[in-house]
């Protein structure tokens, strides 16, 4: 079906084309005072799977837009002579350009992602005062039962102790009675997550949650047992499990910024003794 698009396309338009051009075994579609839309052109973006009408109305609109860029660009450059300052800002480009390039080659090739657990956990027991919360952390458990579940009473029970047995019975009633649970209290999760569970009509829903780590709510269809094991509010210390991965990161861009440094400083050293380098 593409095909069939292509060669319609290759049908309305006659491109009138002499043998002085090389075309590079191209085949031209369209020609614009010299510039050449090639079928292999349009063949590389084009969608897959349209129908023949599809098709013929994408070629129609790419070429449309194609001859629109090239006489738009021509009027341009007619009425702005001096290109100048146009050519320094694209060769500035350019050399940023090929220099980032190059800088990621080398940084792929030479520099591992890889940081040591020790050297992530110093630099976050060195640089503490980097790691503050911006929103409420928490762990803990949740669960969500229907008001005609069974056994209720074992539910209030469990739910606010941490032991093993006590998650085990949990787990086992939730497969069967809850609606949601979640078990959280082996890592971080946001409190405004948590909110979004329950709710909870206090007017300072953090504050009372940070006093009240047992929590215990129902609605007309619903009840909602929640233990709050740990909690942190905005301000305090990120806890280092929360911090890790920004830390990683930012100790990959350091080490970064500092082989980059040492490539810098090692070319202009050998250029300085290769004598490259004429100061007048």
């Amino acid at each position: 079906m593409r095909k069939t698009g292509l060669l319609l396309i290759s049908l309305l338009f006659c491109v009138s084309c002499t043998d002085k051009h090389d075309h590079k075994g191209q085949t031209p579609l369209v020609e614009v005072d010299g510039n050449f839309l090639y079928k292999e052109d349009l063949q590389a973006v084009f969608p897959a799977g349209l129908s023949k009408d599809d098709s013929l109305l994408f070629a129609e609109h790419y070429i449309r837009s194609w001859v629109e860029d090239v006489l738009l660009f021509n009027q341009a450059q007619s009425n702005i002579p001096d290109n100048g300052e146009i050519d320094k800002l694209v060769e500035n480009y350019r050399k940023a350009l090929i220099m980032h390039t190059y800088q990621q080659e080398l940084i792929s090739q030479k520099l591992s992602g890889e940081i040591p657990e020790q050297e992530i956990a110093d630099y976050y027991e060195k640089n503490k005062e980097l790691f503050k919360l911006d929103r409420p952390l928490m762990k803990g458990l949740f669960i969500k039962v229907p008001l005609t579940a069974p056994q209720l009473g074992n539910v209030r029970k469990w739910y606010k102790t941490e032991t093993q047995d006590a998650v085990e019975h949990l787990e086992k009633y939730s497969l069967q009675n809850a609606v949601k649970y979640e078990y959280f209290y082996d890592k971080w999760v946001r409190v405004a997550d948590v909110l979004d569970m329950i709710p909870l009509k206090a007017e300072s829903p953090e504050a009372y949650m940070d006093k009240n780590r047992h929590i215990e709510l129902k609605d007309t269809a619903f009840y909602y047992f929640l233990n709050i094991s740990d909690f942190r509010v905005a301000g305090e210390q990120e806890p280092y499990e929360f911090a890790q991965p920004k830390v990683k990161d930012m100790l990959v861009n350091i080490k970064r910024v500092d082989f980059m440094k040492q490539v810098k400083d090692d070319l202009y050293e050998r250029a300085v003794k290769r004598k490259k380098i004429i100061n007048y």
